[in-house]
């Protein structure tokens, strides 16, 4: 905000006819300066008042609308207003293009004009004044000031604001006022934002036509009318294992769950989608045949002459199998353009699967049976050459128990060796006495020498034989029956290993158990028309903004 530059003060007086010599001098009326503050200066002193003349007066009268104003001005001055309102009211003015006299004739015009000069929205209108405009008026004032002659009988205030014929806008129906201008600017630049919206809207609308609305509803016109009805035969199987009583651990934890057959069943799940099953499929039932049907519409349809890796991604399409790890189960579909010969392929797909796992655990079984089996044949040979040799040995020595012959012997020298002993007892009894009786002494030696002959022909039999030695004959024959225990013993081991491979390879066996049996439905499964076209909605208008993201983000790298 511009502070207006200050003006030399003058005295107002209203011009008038000289009075005359007789007639009393009346004062003048205060005056104020270009701030509206009353003249400091001392006014002269007031005559004192005389008869009347009764002469007539001649002079110059004021008007009512003269009298008026100065009546108006009066009262205004009454108000008490600061210099501060009367610098506002001179500037109101000014912008209105008012000629004003003072600060309070600023303030009586505008008021006769409707214009509250102290109104906010009229200060706000005040905040940009041309700088331009105030510094040629002060200067047009200082110049004015100074080459008014002093003395000019007729003072009269400075004009504040330099009047000049402004030529007319060349703009048709321009406002004057700033305020009207402005809003004139701010309705046409809202005009062209509205217009430029309603132009993207209209653009957005026509992309939105062209790449998302026209393809979807292709596609529902084709999943509705165009598309060949299609049959799945849902089946549910599971690969379960022969439970053993003895597991044990970790075993006997998972056993009976999913987890014991996992690998199983994803071993079927890749065989049943592997290119030989479909091979097989297409062998014994013709599948390429059946989607080769020219009933059926040209997008799911065979060309005639196709390849097997174009009917194989059919196949993948068509025969959708999944595995719950949790239960173990196995969940296959087959889709057909015939309920029954979806059915007739998917009994085929449980049959070769069935198959598979028949085969996933034979070599495992063959290869333990056949090692057991090996192992106790081998045993049985062994258990039969060691009694041949025992019985050799027994013929040989010709005992069929070393043992008992030469404890018979033992038995026989300790009997001796008994009665060895009482011989000497008897005959040290005789020679105690004085005059021993020769017969009984001599029948008593006799015995002894008997006894001790007999005792040493029974240890030379222990000794030798007419085979051998029975230590040695004994020593052989426990050999061989050694050899023969060892070998029953390996025969008896062999024969339980026999049996734990037979439990085991019994355990290996693996079959599939069919939960749900396939069935051909009555009604066609596929397509699923609505789902099917608000899917490619979804995924056309993710498309769109994905790609429309993606360039607005490069258009405004490239502005960057």
């Amino acid at each position: 905000m511009t502070t207006k530059p200050k003006a030399q003060k003058f005295r107002v007086r209203r011009a008038s006819a000289q009075p005359k010599a007789d007639a009393p001098a009346t004062p003048p009326p205060q005056t104020s300066d270009a701030q509206g503050k009353p003249d400091a200066r001392p006014s002269p002193e007031p005559t004192p008042k005389t008869q009347p003349d009764p002469t007539p007066k001649t002079g110059a009268v004021d008007s009512a609308r003269t009298v008026a104003a100065e009546t108006d001005i009066d009262a205004i001055r009454q108000e008490g207003l600061t210099g501060r309102q009367l610098r506002m009211a001179r500037r109101v003015a000014q912008k209105n293009g008012l000629a004003v006299t003072s600060d309070f004739d600023a303030v009586r015009q505008l008021r006769q004009k409707g214009i509250d000069p102290f109104q906010r929205a009229n200060v706000l209108e005040l905040v940009t004044p041309n700088n331009a405009q105030t510094r040629a008026a002060a200067t047009e004032l200082q110049t004015t000031t100074a080459k008014e002659p002093a003395e000019q009988p007729r003072v009269q205030l400075p004009q504040t604001v330099k009047r000049s014929n402004a030529l007319p806008s060349t703009q048709l129906g321009a406002p004057d006022n700033p305020a009207e201008r402005r809003a004139s600017e701010i309705s046409r630049i809202q005009r062209d934002i509205a217009k430029r919206r309603r132009r993207n809207l209209l653009a957005l609308m026509g992309r939105l036509a062209m790449f998302v609305i026209l393809p979807t509803l292709a596609a529902g016109y084709y999943f509705y009318v165009v598309a060949t009805p299609m049959y799945g035969t849902k089946s549910e199987f599971v690969i379960q294992q022969a439970e053993s009583t003895g597991a044990s651990g970790l075993g006997g934890l998972f056993q009976g769950t999913g987890l014991a057959t996992q690998t199983d069943s994803t071993t079927v799940q890749s065989y049943m989608t592997s290119r030989e099953a479909f091979l097989r499929l297409d062998e014994d039932h013709g599948f390429i045949e059946h989607f080769s049907d020219p009933s059926i519409d040209p997008i799911q349809r065979l060309e005639e002459g196709a390849s097997n890796e174009a009917a194989y991604a059919v196949f993948q399409d068509h025969v959708q199998i999944g595995y719950d790890p949790t239960e173990g189960i196995l969940k296959m579909e087959v889709i057909a353009a015939d309920p029954q010969k979806s059915q007739e392929f998917s009994e085929a797909l449980i049959g070769y699967a069935e198959e598979q796992v028949d085969q996933l655990t034979q070599r495992v079984r063959s290869d333990q049976m056949e090692g057991a089996m090996l192992e106790a044949e081998q045993a049985e040979e062994r258990r039969q050459e060691a009694l041949a040799a025992l019985v050799a040995v027994q013929e040989e020595i010709q005992q069929p128990d070393a043992t008992g012959a030469t404890a018979s012997l033992q038995q026989r020298i300790t009997t001796l060796q008994i009665e060895l002993d009482q011989e000497r007892l008897s005959l040290a009894s005789l020679l105690n006495n004085r005059r021993p009786n020769e017969a009984q002494v001599n029948a008593t030696q006799s015995q002894i020498t008997l006894l001790e002959n007999q005792i040493n022909d029974l240890r030379g039999q222990l000794s030798s034989g007419d085979g051998g030695s029975i230590v040695s004959n004994n020593a052989r024959l426990r050999q061989a029956e050694e050899n023969y225990l060892i070998a029953v013993q390996k025969v008896q081991a062999a024969s339980a290993s026999l049996d734990t491979a037979r439990i085991e390879a019994n355990r290996q066996v693996r079959y599939m158990s069919i939960s749900v049996a396939p069935i051909a439905p009555d009604e066609a499964t596929y397509p699923k028309a609505f789902e099917n076209t608000l899917l490619a909605f979804l995924i056309l208008s993710g498309i769109y903004l994905m790609i429309s993201l993606t360039a607005s983000i490069l258009r405004e790298q490239v502005s960057s």
